[in-house]
């Protein structure tokens, strides 16, 4: 009698790959859009793989289209003609979810220009949802911004934008006829002509890194139905924040721009030819902090010599909504500490204060966390205050005289890391 095979009877052995899913077993709108994934010279060349293929690429949901990798000569935009051109000719009008433009040290010349700009119109007509743009001019010696000017953004359809490295005029950030746009991400562009950027429809607005604004006017912000705004500004004029009834969340961070005097650090030094003070055309009212008021959590960090949050104080608005909050140094100089508690005082329904001082990011070497003595809680401070952190990278003097102030808040036992408790 033959042995009985292990496993029981009839219970036949797995063939190889059994329960897996061929690539051609899927559906052509799932392969549309793991092509979208694929620079767009790769999505094409898909086409010699089976001829059910040939067309696939024509109807990806997404294009990466780039050129140009750093430190490498000048790169002419002429020998993506005829790839680009030819793929959108062959693409029609098929629909994009995202598109990218990524451009590298490309040639300064006019009919790439105008090309680019073309390109840039045809996805557009495809109802592009996301769209990127990261372009520069060659330059031996610096990053040179590719220009968009004169380039209207017009689309029933657009969500999403990210513009990095581009030179952007009031044409290009004229968002009214995109009623569906979102979110907005500017990153190390000039913008050094705008007047404002204006959008009902913007839900977040991020402008980060090194963008250069004008020396000589703010532009405004108006975005009435944004919740979510992330702004650096490291040259040229802070801009105006109109009203933001929908804030829920802000991050503010302010480098050393053309918002200093060396004479007060309040901006109103007196002196009528002070470029800091009064160099700025129509400069009045409140710049930042009015257009915060509504939001529920906020990170506001400045350079210490810049006075625009210590001008705004002047007419302090209340922050009626605000329950997280996060500063650093800026707000605890001069050792009054009249900021801080100019801010805490507007800030009626706070329920946590984070101090980050002398040190940069989240990380820090020394985190203490601590509450009010409810018997003894100050005026100056709102009855909803729960916890109070303190980072920095070490316990100098600097730091103890803020941990002074906070006692005097009765804010006390903050504990450290090490399980200790700093009282003063």
């Amino acid at each position: 009698m033959p042995p009985r095979r292990k496993g029981g009877k009839g219970r036949r052995a797995a063939r190889p790959g059994a329960g897996r899913i061929s690539i051609d077993e899927l559906p052509d709108e799932v392969l549309h859009h793991v092509l979208s994934f694929l620079p767009a010279q790769e999505a094409v060349r898909t086409c010699v793989l089976a001829r059910r293929w040939r067309h696939l690429w024509r109807s990806a949901t997404g294009l990466r289209i780039s050129c140009g990798p750093e430190n490498e000569a000048a790169v002419n935009v002429k020998k993506l003609r005829d790839f680009v051109d030819h793929l959108f000719l062959l693409r029609g009008g098929s629909p994009l979810d995202t598109c990218q433009f990524n451009l590298l040290d490309i040639n300064e010349d006019d009919d790439d220009t105008r090309r680019i700009h073309l390109w840039i119109r045809h996805v557009l007509m495809c109802r592009v949802r996301v769209l990127s743009l990261n372009m520069t001019w060659y330059s031996e010696c610096w990053t040179k911004c590719f220009s968009l000017d004169g380039l209207p953004l017009v689309s029933q359809h657009l969500k999403r934008l990210e513009l990095s490295s581009l030179y952007l005029d009031d044409s290009f950030l004229d968002f009214s006829s995109c009623p569906a746009l979102e979110v907005i991400e500017i990153k190390e562009c000039e913008i050094p002509d705008l007047d404002r950027i204006l959008s009902r429809s913007l839900k977040s607005l991020s402008i980060t890194g090194c963008c250069e604004f004008s020396e000589f006017h703010r532009f405004h912000v108006y975005a009435p139905n944004l919740v979510s705004l992330w702004l650096e500004v490291f040259i040229g004029r802070v801009p105006i924040l109109d009203r933001m009834p929908s804030l829920v969340e802000a991050v503010v961070r302010i480098g050393r721009p053309d918002d200093f005097c060396h004479l007060a650090d309040s901006g109103n030094c007196e002196d009528e030819h002070c470029p800091g003070c009064y160099g700025a055309d129509g400069d009045t009212g409140c710049v930042l902090l009015q257009g915060l008021s509504e939001a529920q959590s906020l990170v506001l960090i400045s350079d210490t010599k810049m006075f625009i949050f210590r001008r705004d104080l002047k007419c302090c608005p209340i922050f009626s909504n605000l329950k997280t909050l996060l500063l650093n140094e800026y707000w605890c100089v001069p050792d009054d500490f009249s900021a801080l508690t100019c801010i805490l005082e507007h800030s009626p329904v706070l329920e946590k204060l984070t101090l980050q001082l002398f040190c940069e990011g989240p990380k820090s070497n020394v985190h203490m966390k601590g509450s009010p003595d409810p018997k003894e809680r100050s005026n100056a401070i709102s009855e909803h205050l729960k916890v109070v952190e303190v980072k920095c990278e070490v316990v100098d003097d600097r730091v103890i005289n803020i941990l002074k102030f906070l006692n005097k808040l009765a804010i006390c036992k903050l504990q450290c890391h090490c399980s200790h408790f700093l009282c003063f």
